[in-house]
């Protein structure tokens, strides 16, 4: 299997329109640097693995049907090869130019890079359900971050095996990975109106879903093992 610098995990589900300029922008972005592109295509029901350009370093995994954004982001991470992984949404509202960014602060020590969306392109209700979301949550698990909600993340490889799988874990990577005594950074990061199409994963109930999950992972991460093998 070849190992590689850089692994950028894309969740997609009906974004035909979008992803052959999102991979353009990566291409640009990663000038120079050695990465793959896996595509978490997350049962599509349009053309977007078609849409797809095929390359070398181009990976595609096809769920069978709608499994989530969790689902897409889990499966993508596990798959990767690279010794840093990125996470970024496929709707072009991440700005792929910020990820040179966030492999700096990988490089000077950080362990988990998560970008936060300092002008949001959303609507009020959007930005302010989230907003207390945030602070609801952050509160709880002690994750100290402003916003989980932006996909835009790196982090080292090793952090993927902090990761427990569950619908909603996507909320709360930072939680466990801190929780596993990593060392996360926060980054300002572009955020940008969403062109074609309409968002994939709504509100909904997902308030609900969100703060029984949130006293879920509180739990796991207080029952979490902690030891340490003594050196001889």
């Amino acid at each position: 299997m070849h190992e590689t610098s850089v692994s950028v995990v894309v969740p997609v589900y009906n974004e035909e329109e979008n992803v052959s300029m999102l991979q353009a922008e990566l291409r640009a972005a990663l000038k120079g640097v050695d990465h793959e592109i896996i595509f978490v295509d997350d049962g599509s029901a349009d053309h977007t693995v078609e849409a797809i350009d095929v390359a070398p370093n181009v990976r595609v995994i096809r769920f069978q049907k709608n499994a989530g954004q969790s689902a897409a982001i889990y499966a993508g991470l596990k798959a990767a090869r690279g010794a840093t992984l990125v996470l970024i949404d496929g709707d072009l509202q991440n700005d792929p130019a910020d990820i040179p960014r966030l492999l700096d602060e990988i490089a000077s020590g950080g362990d988990l890079v998560c970008g936060y969306r300092a002008q949001r392109r959303d609507t009020r209700v959007k930005r302010l359900t989230s907003r207390i979301a945030n602070a609801v949550r952050s509160r709880y698990t002690k994750d100290g971050v402003r916003d989980t909600g932006c996909t835009l993340k790196a982090m080292r490889r090793e952090c993927v095996g902090a990761l427990v799988p569950f619908k909603g874990m996507h909320r709360f990577i930072p939680a466990l990975v801190k929780g596993a005594g990593y060392r996360l950074v926060e980054l300002p990061v572009n955020h940008r109106p969403r062109r074609f199409g309409q968002t994939k994963y709504g509100l909904g109930n997902r308030a609900v879903r969100a703060t029984i999950d949130m006293f879920g992972v509180r739990w796991l991460l207080s029952r979490r093992l902690n030891y340490k093998v003594r050196e001889k």
